[in-house]
């Protein structure tokens, strides 16, 4: 039974695989993905290799780099806007409190470091940013997913702007009208919240749901989440039983009433987005494609091209 379980888990990412050569429906003008084939061939497979060196040695850093992903991408666009230092005249937006418990900067770094040596000045950060995320989803069991190449490095990286972060105390009409103004779809929202089948949360970040506790949350999660908390804010939660394994696990932990968050929760006790949580907890493979599919629009959202910014030479400051 065992085997049979691995097979079938083997065939569903050679399906994926070929799901995300044949198809690449959300696509940007002036990126494309041949972009470094004459000067930097060599660039996909340094990053590919830098992630799995990392990961192997700490897995948990696969949530870290996805999630770098959705904050780069979601305030100034898929910039590297997210990799800058704060300077004495400028605090940057890796320095707001919303962004303090971010990892894997030493990746990046270290990809960049190692593409420099190779074929210097042509390789952007914020498409080491891209192909980091998502070698890190396949890395822990995901979906395989192809990007274009091609983004350029933003000049811009100022804290106020992460005000437009989500916020783990949005409920789903909030979530969905946020990432609507972004142009994703209810779905989206549900699948790309399914990334939190990865990683942990800190106990700040959910506490206030223990203080009135509610129906939509079962009574004996409730008690673990205050034992959880009872080490203080930034003790961490898992999201679902399956910390380092990208799976459907997350949905199935928001059916029995355990979701982390309280934008976790939210999408099964909300009838519009419902059947979408029922539909992933049911099939994996369906969440494993509208995910891919939606983590290629959101690695593609306002990108910069030509003189809308530059390549770096050292991501965490401006030439």
């Amino acid at each position: 039974m065992k085997n049979n379980k691995m097979v079938r888990a083997k065939l569903l990412r050679v399906i994926m695989l070929m799901h995300a050569i044949i198809g690449l429906p959300y696509t940007v003008m002036g990126l494309s993905m041949s972009y470094y084939m004459m000067s930097c061939p060599a660039a996909e497979q340094i990053v590919t290799n830098t992630v799995n060196n990392a990961l192997r040695a700490d897995p948990t850093l696969a949530a870290g780099l996805i999630r770098m992903l959705f904050h780069d991408c979601f305030i100034e666009g898929c910039d590297a806007s997210i990799l800058l230092d704060s300077t004495k005249d400028n605090t940057a937006e890796k320095d707001s409190p919303a962004n303090l418990s971010l990892r894997g900067y030493e990746i990046i770094d270290d990809a960049k470091k190692k593409i420099e040596a190779t074929c210097p000045g042509v390789v952007s950060c914020a498409d080491i940013i891209a192909m980091a995320a998502r070698d890190a989803v396949f890395s822990a069991n995901g979906p395989y997913y192809q990007i274009p190449k091609g983004r350029f490095d933003g000049k811009r990286s100022k804290i106020e702007d992460t005000r437009n972060l989500p916020s783990p105390f949005l409920n789903a009409s909030q979530l969905i009208q946020t990432f609507g103004q972004r142009g994703f779809t209810p779905q989206d929202v549900v699948a790309l919240s399914g990334a939190h089948t990865l990683g942990v949360a800190r106990c700040s970040s959910f506490k206030a749901r223990l203080t009135t506790p509610d129906s939509s949350m079962d009574s004996s999660f409730v008690n673990t989440l205050t034992k959880t908390c009872s080490a203080g804010d930034n003790a961490e939660q898992p999201f679902d039983a399956t910390r380092n394994n990208f799976d459907n696990a997350y949905f199935n932990a928001l059916q029995r009433k355990s979701g982390v968050l309280f934008s976790d929760q939210t999408l099964f006790n909300t009838p519009a987005t419902r059947n979408i949580v029922n539909g992933y907890a049911f099939n994996q493979a369906k969440f494993f494609f509208d995910f891919q599919m939606a983590m290629q629009k959101m690695s593609n959202l306002d990108v910069k091209l030509g003189s809308q910014g530059d390549v770096r030479k050292n991501c965490r400051i401006l030439n």
